[in-house]
C-alpha cells in the first residue's frame, strides 16, 4: 500500500481561504463558545457516546419512532388549540358564522370549538391533525408493544421498560379520551354518561366518585375545565417523563436485535446513530409529519357541528368512541342487564364484570414478562430476539389477546354491523358473548399448532437444507432427492434458540410451576442439537457423494439436457 503526503497549498490556492477568512472567524467563535458550554454541562461525552452508539436496522423497530413523532405532532397542534380553547361550561347562544347552528344555547367549549373549527385560520386543519395523530399514535404503541411481546424483547433487563410502555399506552387512553370530551358536543357527552354509568356502578362509593369528577350531578359544570387540565398539563408532562425514562432505559440497555449474521447477547450490529440514524430520523420524522398532515387535510373527523351541543336529556344511537376505547363499550354491550340488592345497595354486574374483564386483560398484560420469567425460571440477559414461532405458547397467548380485544371491539358496534347487514342485533349480541368465550381457546390451539408445524418444517430445513424437487434413481432402484444445503448463516439462525423443558414437581419446584411450564413446552419442538446436525451433514455429504458420482455434478433433467 502507498500513501502520499499533502503538500502547502499554493499562494492561488491560498487565496478563497483569505477570502473567506469571515467564515473561519465564525468558525473559530464557534469552537470557543462550544468549549465555554463544555466546561460547564460536560456535555461533550454524552453526545460522543450517543454518536457512537449503535442501533440495529429492522423495519419492525420503526413503530415506536412513530410513536414518538406523532406524540411530537401532538404537541405542536395541541399548544396551537390551547391558544383559542375556552374550557368552560358556561352557556351562551351562539352567533358565529355556522348558520345551522346560529341562536342554539352552547357550552363556551363547544363555541370556542366552532370558531377553531370556521373562523380561525388553519384551525380545522390544526384540530384534525391533532385528533389524527392521536389515532396514529396509539395504533403505533400498539403496535410496537406486540412487536415486543411476540419477539420477547420484554425479558431481562427490560421488564420495568415493558411497564413504561404500558403505562404509556394506559395513559394514551387517558389523553385521547379527556380530549375527546372537551368540546362538549353530543358524542363526547354520550362518552362521559358512560363514565358517570361506571362510576356509580360501584357499590358504595360510586356516587360520591361521581361527584367528586363532576362536581355534583352529572354533567355538572366543572368536568370540561378539570378534563382541560388533565389533558393539556398533567397526562402530557406523565407522557413526556416516561418517554424520557424509556429512551434512558433503551440506552442503557441497548437495543435488542433478530438473531443473524455476527449478531450475539454481548454486541449488536447496525449503524451508529450520528450521522446514519440521525439523518434517518429526520427524514422519517418529516415523513411522518407530512402523512398525517395529508390525511387531516383530506379526510374528516369528529365533525362536532352536525352533531350538535350537547344535551343530557336525549340519548343517541350509532355513536361510538375512537378505536382505541371501543372494547370499553363493547363490554358493558354484552353483559345482560344483571343486578341483586345485598343489604340495601344495588350491585349491578353489567357495570362490573366489564370492569373485571377490562382490568384483567390489562393486568395480564402487564405482568407477563414476569409470569414467563417466572414459569421459565431463566434469569439470564436476553438482546436477542425470539423468532415468534419458537415461542407457540406465548405466541398462541397473544394472538387470544388480541381476539378478545378485537371481540369486544366489534361488539360496541353491533348495532351498525345489524344495521348494514341487515341481522338482528340479539343474534349478534349472543354471538360475540359466545365468541368471547371460545375464541381465544380456539385462536391459542390453532396459532399454537401453526407455529409447532413451522418449528418443525424449520428444524428439518436446518438439518437437510432446501429441497429442489430433483430426484435421482441410483442404479440400485434407491431415489434420492437433492437438497441445496443451508449457508452457515442461515443455520445458525434456525438453531440458535434455547431450549425449555418441562419441570417436575419436588426439589424447591411447586406443583403449579411444573403444571405452568408442562402447559408452556410439552408439546414444544426441541432444537437442532449439535450432534444431530453433525450427523444430518455427514448423511448428506454421503448422499450428494453417490449423487455426484452418477451425474457428474450435472443435476439438470434429460429435457434439460436435450435443450
Amino acid at each position: 500500500m502507498s500513501t502520499t503526503t499533502p503538500t502547502r497549498p499554493s499562494t492561488e490556492a491560498e487565496a478563497p481561504a483569505s477570502q473567506g477568512s469571515g467564515d473561519g472567524r465564525m468558525l473559530r467563535l464557534g469552537a470557543v463558545g462550544g468549549d465555554w458550554l463544555d466546561r460547564r454541562v460536560s456535555g461533550a461525552g454524552l453526545l460522543r457516546f450517543m454518536g457512537r452508539k449503535i442501533f440495529p436496522d429492522h423495519w419492525s423497530f420503526m413503530f415506536g419512532e412513530v410513536a414518538l413523532y406523532s406524540f411530537v405532532v401532538l404537541l405542536i397542534s395541541g399548544t396551537y388549540l390551547t391558544m383559542f380553547f375556552v374550557p368552560s361550561m358556561d352557556e351562551v347562544v351562539y352567533n358565529g358564522i355556522y348558520a345551522p347552528l346560529q341562536g342554539a344555547h352552547v357550552s363556551k367549549a363547544y363555541e370556542s370549538t366552532l370558531h377553531i373549527s370556521f373562523e380561525v385560520k388553519g384551525g380545522l386543519l390544526f384540530r384534525q391533525m391533532h385528533h389524527w395523530s392521536c389515532l396514529v399514535f396509539m395504533v403505533a404503541i400498539f403496535v410496537h408493544m406486540f412487536r415486543v411481546f411476540f419477539t420477547g424483547a420484554f425479558r431481562k433487563p427490560r421488564e420495568l421498560n415493558w411497564l413504561v410502555g404500558f403505562a404509556l399506552m394506559v395513559l394514551g387512553m387517558v389523553a385521547g379520551f379527556t380530549g375527546y370530551s372537551l368540546p362538549d358536543d353530543v358524542l363526547s357527552g354520550n362518552g362521559l354518561r358512560v363514565v358517570d354509568g361506571l362510576m356509580k356502578g360501584i357499590p358504595i362509593v360510586g356516587t360520591y366518585i361521581s361527584m367528586l369528577l363532576f362536581g355534583g350531578e352529572f354533567p355538572g359544570h366543572d368536568i370540561i375545565p378539570r378534563f382541560f387540565t388533565i389533558h393539556i398539563l398533567l397526562v402530557p408532562a406523565a407522557i413526556l417523563g416516561l418517554i424520557a425514562i424509556h429512551m434512558v432505559m433503551l440506552v442503557l440497555h441497548k437495543h435488542t436485535q433478530y438473531p443473524g449474521p455476527g449478531r450475539t447477547e454481548r454486541n449488536v450490529v447496525g449503524f451508529p446513530v450520528f450521522p446514519v440514524y440521525a439523518a434517518k430520523a429526520g427524514g422519517f420524522f418529516f415523513l411522518v409529519f407530512g402523512i398525517i398532515t395529508l390525511i387531516s387535510a383530506t379526510t374528516a373527523i369528529n365533525a362536532i357541528w352536525i352533531y350538535g351541543p350537547y344535551d343530557p336529556s336525549p340519548v343517541s344511537a350509532g355513536s361510538q368512541p375512537d378505536w382505541y376505547m371501543l372494547w370499553t363499550d363493547g363490554g358493558l354491550r354484552l353483559i345482560p342487564g344483571w343486578e341483586f340488592t345485598i343489604f340495601g345497595y344495588t350491585v349491578s354486574l353489567n357495570i362490573l364484570l366489564p370492569i373485571v374483564v377490562y382490568g384483567g386483560l390489562l393486568v395480564f398484560l402487564a405482568l407477563y414478562p414476569f409470569i414467563e420469567q417466572w414459569v421459565t425460571g431463566d434469569d439470564r440477559e436476553h438482546h436477542l430476539l425470539d423468532l415468534p414461532y419458537n415461542a407457540p405458547v406465548r405466541t398462541g397467548i397473544g394472538v387470544a389477546w388480541l381476539s378478545e380485544y378485537l371481540i369486544l371491539a366489534m361488539a360496541a358496534t353491533n348495532d351498525l354491523i345489524a344495521l348494514k347487514l341487515r341481522l338482528s342485533i340479539n343474534d349478534l349480541t349472543w354471538t360475540f358473548r359466545i365468541a368471547f368465550f371460545l375464541a381465544p381457546i380456539i385462536v391459542f390451539y390453532v396459532t399454537k399448532r401453526l407455529c409447532i408445524a413451522m418449528q418443525r418444517q424449520k428444524r428439518d430445513l436446518a438439518l437437510h437444507g432446501e429441497e429442489t424437487s430433483k430426484v435421482v434413481r441410483m442404479e440400485d432402484g434407491q431415489m434420492l432427492e437433492i437438497h441445496e444445503p443451508l449457508n452457515e448463516f442461515d443455520r445458525w439462525v434456525l438453531v440458535q434458540h434455547d431450549d425449555y423443558r418441562p419441570l417436575k414437581a419436588g426439589k424447591g419446584v411447586s406443583s403449579l410451576r411444573a403444571a405452568a411450564t408442562s402447559f408452556f413446552f410439552k408439546d414444544r419442538v426441541a432444537p437442532v442439537a449439535p450432534s444431530e446436525l453433525r450427523e444430518a451433514l455427514e448423511h448428506a455429504g454421503h448422499e450428494r457423494h453417490r449423487i455426484d458420482e452418477l451425474t457428474g455434478g450435472d443435476y439438470t433433467t434429460p429435457d434439460a439436457r436435450r435443450h
